[in-house]
């Protein structure tokens, strides 16, 4: 039997045929994780929705709320809570592209006068050991039942009450710059969050 030839059209259909394989076994493992992925991460905002919210028998998810801010890239998501058809609070997703290592994204929760209840950090790439301690239990104390109408959430360095963390000044400016975004939109938006239960 003859060996065949190697040619320059071998070799492009050989890499065409590579090609179409390798993108078609990419697309299927895309399809196939793409619903693990989403789903896990409506569990993590559940979850943050709980931990930043008081006590709320609606379901903040369906009545979420997407505005517009000219200082965030993305929607701002806002989940009104009410108990009882009462309100009772607000939990709204604020970011900062500030960070020392890029997006911080943080969900802060408000009772119905603005007080923070707490924050939960949904997204962050900062330094392990360093800025990651942003999602520290000690540094969130610091903006809890605080009313950031009246609170100065700056970093002391920049004439605020937070002390920013040892190391991670970037990042604590720009969760605090996350914090109030979501509190700026609270103040914006609260006539409506009010209203938006049925």
């Amino acid at each position: 039997m003859r060996k065949k030839k190697s040619t320059f059209i071998n070799m492009m259909v050989s890499l065409l045929v590579i090609t179409l394989i390798s993108g078609f076994a990419l697309g299927f493992v895309n399809d196939l994780t793409v619903g693990p992925i989403a789903k896990g991460k409506l569990e993590r905002k559940i979850n943050a929705l709980k931990l930043v919210l008081p006590k709320f028998d609606n379901n903040p998810v369906k009545e979420l709320k997407l505005v517009r801010s000219e200082q965030a890239k993305d929607s701002i998501e806002i989940y009104p809570a009410f108990f009882k058809s009462e309100f009772v609070g607000v939990a709204i997703v604020g970011s900062s592209e500030k960070g020392f290592s890029g997006l911080i994204k943080i969900m802060a929760g408000f009772d119905p006068n603005g007080n923070i209840k707490n924050i939960v950090v949904l997204d962050q790439k900062e330094t392990p050991g360093l800025g990651t301690k942003i999602k520290g239990a000690k540094f969130i104390q610091q903006y809890k039942n605080k009313n950031p109408t009246s609170f100065n959430l700056k970093v002391t360095k920049d004439g605020g009450e937070i002390d920013a963390l040892t190391g991670a000044t970037i990042s604590s400016r720009a969760f605090s710059e996350a914090v109030q975004l979501a509190h700026d939109e609270f103040i914006t938006n609260i006539d409506s969050i009010k209203e938006s239960e049925n």
